[in-house]
């Protein structure tokens, strides 16, 4: 063979080389990536379809009213007129009220039972959803989405549902059935199950009586009217949230939705919905299903709207001559932590839980609720159960209390020593810290140890504030006397005298949001004094000053707190006083708590005079 031939043969043999390797590596991978985005495409093309969510506008364009159709075309004065304008199936359980709108066969009106909205027993009971069109709209609707290009008739939030069977009512123990043919072969029926809860069963069934098969992909939302009063408070999210498999949890603001228009998670698994304080409505595919997630904000007139829906990837065929269903589910009600536990056990539900904010020291804010409730449980009042828990975590933390109080009574045995030190070198101040420091090496003292107490409380009083503010079991819980509820702050005021004085100091501008002083913070105040008045006075004049008025601050600090953490706070700092008073009696310190607190008085006149010469 000759050199040409070999040169031929050796070109056509890496001409194959890199022709296959080109399809193999380059152009082969990029055909799939094209194809699984073009199905992607499809699918949300068909949720865009189907749920009539307005895409982001390209950059100059301009979304209009036309594009955006989750409102009713009709609107109410009130929500009473939105029920009474369509026909209903009523919703009759122990802890819910309302009905299913049979236009549209949605979730549009539910009332929770057991919660008002007042303390006072006679207040309305909490409304959740509302008919869309009437004041703050919020509602679930489940569906039927078709394949790109598809022009089969499917029901709509038009469509006007019958119901069928002899269930009228639905309860926990019969569920109800509707029915709705489109005339071109396809019969859709939606069967509602409800539990003795808050969990709403929803299958939905095809019939196919045509000749050809029919791919469907089935969708939910959760849809709200309007921007809902949030307190936009840091440890607890209210607004668009979900937990969407490899996306972990995730949440959005009102505010920030607006701003983002869409956000979409394909391909994923989990559930999504929207939550305030103590409610949440969550629509919940099977945990096996693969869905695109999308949190959406859109208007209509001066009207937002923001929603939480998924559509599943995988189509529900629905062949000639036969029928085929989709299971799924709805949470709507209150953000009960045991219900919604049991719920993610028997179902599997992945990490339902998450449904309730327990903020960024969830690993003691759980506990915590959870012993809270036991408590509860044993002793039939939250308040009680608030100073169990108080007795509790003083009892957790005893033996570093131990050390901290025996290192202050240290201190207070060597003021004398201390005080020498300053009247020697009270012109060497470089002097005078070092000789400080080597008093507090000989005696083994750690002079920050007073701050122990108080520091080691931080993350507990953190986790108890969190749980009684965004716990549903706190709400409306009373203790005694003036306090009905420990969620909510001491309604009392000593600026108006205790209601004497017929006015609101808190609308004051600028201050007034400091001028709301109950008998309770009042009573934290002292407490907090008197426990101070029992350690030594720091050696420093600008520490002296800071701990003189750390009592003053925390009392109108916590003024506004829920009455709750207040008292426990006082109990608290109640406690730490006689425990420190022992401690310190027992390593031989002098406690003269109401020689300190008189002290304090007499200062002031010595003061004034020094200052006037």
């Amino acid at each position: 063979m000759n050199s040409d031939n070999r040169n031929v043969i050796l070109a056509v043999v890496l001409s194959m080389i890199v022709l296959f390797g080109w399809q193999f590596f380059v152009a082969g991978p990029q055909l799939e990536r094209q194809q699984r985005a073009n199905e992607i495409a499809a699918q949300q093309q068909a949720e865009q379809a189907a749920l009539a969510v307005p895409a982001t506008p390209a950059a100059g364009t301009q979304t209009t009213a036309a594009t955006d159709q989750p409102l009713s075309s009709q609107t109410f004065a009130d929500r009473a007129t939105a029920i009474a304008a369509s026909n209903r199936v009523t919703i009759d359980t122990e802890d819910l009220a309302g009905s299913i709108n049979l236009t549209g066969a949605r979730i549009d009106d539910l009332r929770l039972e057991k919660y008002r909205e007042t303390v006072d027993p006679n207040s309305p009971i909490i409304t959740l959803l509302s008919p869309s069109g009437a004041p703050g709209g919020y509602y679930v609707e489940h569906g039927w989405a078709p394949p790109a290009g598809a022009t089969t008739a499917l029901p709509d939030a038009n469509t006007v549902w019958a119901l069928e069977g002899d269930a009228t009512t639905l309860t926990a123990a019969t569920p109800v059935t509707l029915r709705y043919d489109n005339g071109q072969g396809l019969i859709f029926r939606r069967t509602v199950a409800v539990d003795e809860r808050y969990l709403f069963t929803i299958t939905q069934t095809v019939e196919n009586t045509g000749s050809g098969d029919v791919a469907l992909f089935p969708y939910a939302r959760v849809v709200r009217q309007g921007t809902p009063a949030v307190q936009n408070f840091f440890i607890q999210h209210e607004g668009p949230i979900g937990v969407l498999g490899s996306n972990n949890y995730v949440s959005r603001k009102y505010q920030d939705l607006q701003n983002e228009r869409q956000v979409d998670f394909p391909s994923t698994s989990g559930w999504l919905g929207i939550a305030d304080k103590y409610w949440a409505t969550a629509v919940l595919p099977t945990p096996q299903a693969s869905i695109n997630a999308r949190f959406a904000y859109s208007t209509q007139g001066s009207t937002p709207i923001y929603q939480s829906n998924y559509v599943e990837t995988q189509p529900v065929v629905v062949p000639a001559g036969g029928t085929a269903s989709v299971e799924s589910f709805v949470f709507a009600g209150a953000k009960e932590d045991r219900v919604i536990t049991a719920y993610q056990t028997e179902f599997g539900f992945d990490r339902l839980d998450l449904l309730i904010d327990w903020g960024w020291f969830h690993f003691l804010t759980k506990p915590m609720h959870w012993l809270l409730v036991t408590l509860y449980g044993l002793l039939g009042n939250f308040g009680l159960a608030v100073l169990a828990v108080t007795v509790i975590v003083k009892a957790i933390f005893f033996p570093l209390a131990n050390r901290s109080y025996a290192s202050m009574a240290a201190m207070r045995r060597v003021q004398p020593e201390m005080k020498a030190i300053q009247e020697r070198l009270k012109d060497d101040r470089p002097a005078q810290q070092q000789a400080m420091m080597e008093l507090y090496k000989k005696e083994k003292i750690n002079p920050l140890s007073g701050c122990w107490p108080i520091l080691i409380q931080i993350p507990v009083f953190f986790a108890l504030y969190t749980v009684i503010f965004i716990s549903i079991e706190m709400r409306h819980a009373p203790f005694f006397g003036w306090i009905q509820d420990l969620a909510a702050p001491d309604p009392t005021n000593i600026f108006t005298l205790f209601g004497l004085i017929p006015w609101n100091p808190t609308t004051l501008p600028l201050v007034g949001s400091f001028l709301h002083l109950g008998i309770w913070p009042v009573i934290m105040g002292i407490t907090m004094w008197v426990q101070m008045k029992l350690n030594p006075p720091p050696p420093d004049p600008t520490q002296a000053m800071i701990f003189n008025w750390m009592p003053i601050i925390f009392t109108f600090m916590l003024g506004a707190f829920p009455a709750g953490l207040v008292i426990y706070w006082a109990w608290n700092n109640t406690l730490s006083v006689t425990q420190q008073w022992f401690i310190m009696k027992r390593h031989g310190a002098e406690v003269n708590l109401f020689g300190n607190i008189l002290d304090t008085f007499r200062k002031k006149p010595k003061a004034a005079e020094n200052s006037k010469s």
